[in-house]
């Protein structure tokens, strides 16, 4: 079986997966995804895995991510472990599809840049006075 390499992203986030023959062993950034703390963002990455089942177990998955916050890097990882497994197992790509789209597409939205004389925020105006 020959390696398989896919990027996810999610604002600023970056998470590349790498996937190999092997038994069900996902790490990410050199770390056991079993030793993660259980919260919400291990939550969000293991909803991947659950979809995949058996094919999840058939290949070891290593994850690179870097950039953005605990949140961004989160979805960027449940995105590139998807579509790492969707290209490896093509019945997983419809499967992820029916089930959210957030699997196989990347969400493009990007924080909003700030504008000169906005004190501070993008879509801040001066106040205006009539007196």
């Amino acid at each position: 079986m020959k390696v398989i390499h896919e990027v996810g992203t999610r604002k600023t986030a970056v998470a590349r997966a790498t996937l190999t023959a092997g038994a069900g062993i996902v790490r990410i950034n050199s770390r056991l995804f079993s030793t993660l703390p259980q919260n919400m963002f291990r939550a969000k990455i293991e909803e991947a895995l659950l979809l995949a089942g058996d094919a999840a177990k058939k290949v070891n998955i290593a994850v690179r991510v870097n950039g953005g916050g605990v949140n961004g890097q989160a979805e960027a990882i449940r995105l590139a472990l998807a579509k790492v497994l969707a290209v490896f197992d093509k019945k997983l790509h419809t499967k992820y599809l029916e089930y959210d789209r957030v699997f196989t597409v990347a969400d493009v939205r990007r924080k909003e840049t700030h504008k000169p004389n906005c004190q501070g925020k993008a879509r801040a105006k001066r106040q205006k006075s009539y007196r």
